[in-house]
């Protein structure tokens, strides 16, 4: 312990040395640019500028605040624009008339209707999240629409689980905002924590690949935030709101969405709602597959900006699910109630270095039932309520000095899990008995951070400095007789440091590379530390936590090459892990709880392992009505001390769109191509088998009517291809595959006011 303490002062040290070093240079003028659309003169809206370590997204009006200097380049993107650069001479120009101008050239899809991939600064990525994506009852299921993420299925409508370059589960940082996030109250995570996300105000989804944003925590394997939309203030009172509905011909799926909100000058309060519900689909042979489900949320937000320098937002969520099928387990979710609920202030500053201060504050509550009652037939009625906990708080401050951008601060988590399981035995020579199986243990992990990250420009060159400290402390407060007998420490305490350094450089109008390295640890979650004897892994063997797991370590290098001109954009990273100390799970002679269970394996450290992989954007303006655009990822993953495949790593997913505008702009079409190679790597220490590749096809169109109402519509797996991802598991013990929905036909009507 003494050791880690040393090594985390000394590279907090070195990270404060170098802020320090970095954070001296000449004063520079600060000027309001007018992005206007040249044929209209209307402001352009939503428009992401980079100019050194300032960027951001231009506001309704299309205005972009910049600190100017005298040889920095002014980069440009938006989906209807385009990309374009300003060289330093052509960025004073527009200081001196305040104003940007440029024609509208890039035509894809209506922001309203469909997600857009847009080329980001640096390596990570976003998604806009449109009208018909907040629809969907699973926040998780629309990061699929990007090759970078795939997911584990349990059910096939359902809880998806996102992996990320082969990181999974707590590997991976989910949150809303920066700070909010939930704990899955199933050991099996029937309700990960991108479940619980209501969509009805996320604006956009930061995808930050690698363990390198350290501003929001330990994400060993990449952090995916969830933006809420700002709030929208009017010099006069007004009302607003949006009912939309979306029906899917294949499982007979509703999705139902509506928000109405007040606005004046001072405040914006709203309240919302979705529900969502399905029955069984059928797969691309027209056999049936267990996929009813019932979804909802209730919300309301409150923003108010108490004076011109103070901002105050508070948001309360309650969701639900009922009667949810999970045909590859051996329960189902009966019953799943959240509270999620946030209060955060915000106050910006003038006059000094300082430019704003956060505090914020959330909770979550998951109470979760799941049973095997509607199973037949069955050796037992089994029953598991299960409930976690969190709550925790951030203060962060952002300051701008001459030439450098520095985020610092401090944040806390608590994390707390409980429930038992009962097991009422039906057949054989037990029937009649009763097992209470104590499966989390009441444990709890605390999460201390603090952590800095710095950003300056060395000519074109823009310099990220991260930095983060954790002190991570576990407890089981209830711990059952077996777990001890092979535990008997039960509290831990450990420390972990992180670092980040990235540089990214362009390299003339066109072309820039970037390169990021990082050494981040992560200690083990509440399942690796404090499952009690229940299968939850790739195999039916029950697992066992260790309390006294060590921290696993990435070591990892991404680098960026991209090009980017008026009607073509390209970027292509690549990326290494080098990781010690890896979670997994090894098989021992320990007796199972259920007859019916194989064995039992307990989560270990391994010493060695790699993953590396690419991944590639591009996009293409054709002609003046149609563009295209291409993405495709791999990971590869290796355990180095066997020499044998790392288990659930997704194949390489290639994704191919065609998007046209017509009728003055109002018919909006897409084509969209999906091709998956086969997986054949695949751990056979786990049981995990190989997959086929298959290819999908979709096709859509959207059509206003007037200045409110929307309707689209599409088609699905339009060939009817019979197919299944590779991480999604099988059913029973047989591992019969869980075939996904066969041809679907979709519609979806949308109403906005005013």
């Amino acid at each position: 312990m003494k050791k880690l303490i040393s090594l985390g002062a000394r590279m907090i040290f070195a990270l404060a040395l170098v802020l320090y070093t970095l954070s001296s240079a000449f004063a520079q003028q600060q000027k309001k640019l007018l992005l206007r659309d040249s044929d209209t003169q209307e402001g352009i809206p939503g428009v992401t500028y980079r100019y050194g370590f300032q960027k951001g997204v231009s506001d309704e009006n299309g205005n972009v605040p910049l600190l100017i200097d005298t040889e920095t380049w002014l980069y440009l993107s938006h989906l209807s624009y385009g990309s374009w650069t300003l060289e330093p001479k052509e960025v004073a120009e527009a200081a001196k008339s305040g104003m940007i101008t440029r024609r509208e050239q890039l035509h894809g899809l209506q922001p309203v209707s469909v997600i857009s991939l847009k080329m980001s600064e640096g390596k990570d990525e976003k998604i806009l999240i449109s009208d018909q994506e907040r629809l969907h009852h699973d926040a998780g299921a629309i990061l699929a629409l990007d090759p970078v993420v795939s997911g584990i299925r349990k059910s096939s409508s359902f809880a998806f689980d996102p992996v990320m370059r082969g990181f999974k589960y707590d590997q991976l940082n989910i949150v809303v905002n920066g700070l909010q996030s939930a704990n899955a109250a199933c050991p099996n995570r029937m309700d990960p924590p991108t479940s619980q996300i209501a969509l009805n105000r996320i604006q956009e989804v930061e995808i930050l690949k690698g363990p390198h944003a350290l501003r929001y925590g330990i994400g060993l394997g990449g952090t995916i935030n969830y933006i809420q939309e700002a709030p929208s203030f009017t010099a006069t009172p007004g009302i607003y709101g949006r009912v939309s509905s979306l029906f899917q011909s294949n499982g007979d799926v509703w999705r139902n969405d509506a928000r109405i909100g007040f606005q004046g000058s001072n405040y914006d309060i709203g309240i919302l709602g979705s529900y969502s519900t399905g029955n069984d689909y059928l797969d691309g042979d027209s056999n049936p597959v267990p996929a009813e489900f019932k979804r909802g949320t209730l919300g309301i937000y409150t923003d108010f900006k108490v004076t011109n320098r103070d901002l105050v937002q508070f948001t309360v969520n309650r969701n639900f699910a009922r009667d949810v099928d999970f045909p590859s387990l051996g329960m189902d979710l009966r019953t799943d109630d959240t509270w999620m609920g946030s209060l955060k202030h915000a106050r910006t500053f003038t006059r000094n270095s300082l430019t704003q201060w956060t505090n914020s504050v959330y909770f979550t509550r998951v109470d979760h039932l799941m049973d095997n009652l509607l199973r037949d037939p069955r050796m037992s009625d089994s029953s598991t309520p299960a409930v976690t906990q969190n709550w925790g708080f951030r203060s962060e401050g952002e300051w701008i000095f001459s030439q450098g951008k520095l985020f610092a601060g401090v944040d806390f988590k608590k994390e707390a899990a409980d429930g038992t399981r009962t097991r009422a035995i039906t057949m054989g020579p037990m029937t009649g008995k009763v097992f209470y199986d104590n499966l989390w243990q009441d444990s709890q992990i605390r999460k201390t951070g603090f952590f800095a990250n710095y950003l300056i420009p060395v000519g074109r060159t823009v310099v990220t400095a991260s930095g983060r400290l954790e002190v991570n402390q576990a407890i089981a407060n209830n711990p059952a007789e077996e777990f001890t007998q092979l535990n008997p420490d039960l509290e831990n305490t450990q420390l972990n440091p992180g670092i980040s350094i990235g540089a990214q450089r362009d390299l003339g109008k066109a072309f820039s590379v970037g390169i990021w390295a990082a050494s981040v640890k992560r200690s083990g979650g509440l399942l690796e530390r404090y499952i009690n004897y229940l299968a939850v892994g790739l195999d039916p063997w029950e697992l066992v936590g260790d309390p006294e797991i060590k921290p696993e370590t990435n070591n990892e290098l991404d680098v960026v090459l991209g090009y980017s001109r008026e009607k073509i954009s390209l970027e292509l990273t690549l990326f290494g892990s080098y990781m010690t100390d890896y979670i997994s799970s090894i098989k021992t002679d320990l007796k199972p709880q259920l007859a019916t269970s194989p064995g039992v394996r307990q989560y270990v450290n391994m010493d060695e392992a790699m993953k590396t992989g690419f991944e590639l954007n591009f996009k293409q303006q054709l002609v003046n009505n149609l563009s295209h655009s291409l993405g495709v990822a791999y990971t590869y993953g290796k355990d180095l001390v066997l020499d044998t495949p790392l288990p659930e790593i997704a194949p390489l997913d290639l994704r191919y769109g065609l998007m046209g505008h017509f009728f003055d702009k109002k018919l909006q079409t897409g084509i969209n191509l999906r091709h998956v190679i086969a997986q054949e790597r695949v751990s056979e220490a786990f049981g995990e088998g190989t997959t086929p590749g298959f290819t999908l096809l979709d096709v859509d169109a959207s059509y206003p009517i007037g200045k409110m109402l929307l309707i689209k519509g599409g088609i699905q797996n339009l060939f009817g291809e019979t197919y299944y991802e590779h991480l999604t598991r099988p059913i029973g013990s047989d591992k019969t595959p869980m075939y996904a929905p066969g041809r679907n036909y979709f519609l979806m009507v949308s109403f906005k006011f005013p």
